[in-house]
């Protein structure tokens, strides 16, 4: 498959575009396993009550951080003596955690003070555990390498975390094919807002309208480009939300299998 060379700049979600990737966390064997890990540094639990406290952090962490993105649009749309201004902030907030503070706070709630570093691996060792399997789709490579020898920019935005996504793109040895990586953890903000993709596309002084992005769900990918006025080219990978459909987009492959 072959991406229209029409455009400046290429921009790729991660999984289920270029990444295929399969966890679960639900398997009680990685619970039992992570229970384990923190039983080593002092912090007793169970396995069910570990995952119980996990998905009500997970979830309460969410709820704090997306009042306070909401809470600063207000803010800003008070402040602004431009009406259009206003407006551009007038979009429902999807908040991104930092994973690895969950996992710090599933220390602390035992007693321990864990290192940053310890916090991080911990939710590194979850990961590696939760992912069955990750690979990149067939030509992923040899078509990043086309768009740059075509003189094109690259970038990378995805819904992801930091912890997780950095080292596994480098695994992959896809992480240096990128002009710049945006992971939305970094950004306490994630798809379709496009605050993130906002972050992109000032730091780099992008031009929307010679911009491509390329992505496998029609909501957090496609629904978040056109939003921001840029061509979107929709695929449907075995990633893709069931049922899912992007009429939007300018481009569509239904049987994506491999660039």
């Amino acid at each position: 498959m072959k991406l229209p060379l029409t455009y400046d700049n290429y921009i790729f979600d991660l999984y289920g575009t270029l990444v295929d990737i399969h966890t679960d966390e639900s398997d009680t064997v990685i619970w039992e396993k992570l229970a384990m890990f923190y039983g080593y540094y002092g912090a007793l639990y169970e396995a069910k009550e570990l995952k119980e406290r996990y998905e009500t952090l997970v979830k309460s962490s969410e709820a704090e951080l997306k009042k306070k993105l909401e809470d600063m649009d207000i803010e800003k749309q008070k402040e602004a003596s431009d009406a259009q201004f206003a407006i551009s902030y007038a979009h429902e907030a999807s908040p991104e955690i930092h994973i690895e503070d969950v996992f710090e706070k599933l220390y602390e709630e035992k007693g321990v003070n864990p290192t940053k570093e310890l916090s991080v691996h911990t939710g590194q060792f979850f990961r590696v555990m939760s992912t069955e399997y990750i690979k990149l789709y067939p030509g992923t490579k040899e078509m990043l390498k086309e768009l740059k020898v075509a003189g094109k920019k690259v970038y990378l935005l995805s819904n992801a975390q930091r912890i997780f996504t950095a080292y596994e793109m480098r695994r992959l040895d896809i992480f240096d094919l990128f002009d710049d990586v945006f992971i939305s953890s970094d950004y306490n903000t994630k798809k379709p807002d496009i605050r993130f993709y906002k972050e992109l596309i000032n730091k780099h002084d992008i031009d929307v309208s010679k911009s491509l992005f390329i992505g496998n769900d029609s909501t957090t990918d496609i629904k978040g480009a056109k939003e921001c006025r840029m061509d979107a080219f929709y695929v449907k990978s075995n990633i893709s939300p069931k049922d899912d459909m992007a009429h939007d987009a300018d481009y569509i492959i239904d049987d994506f299998t491999n660039w």
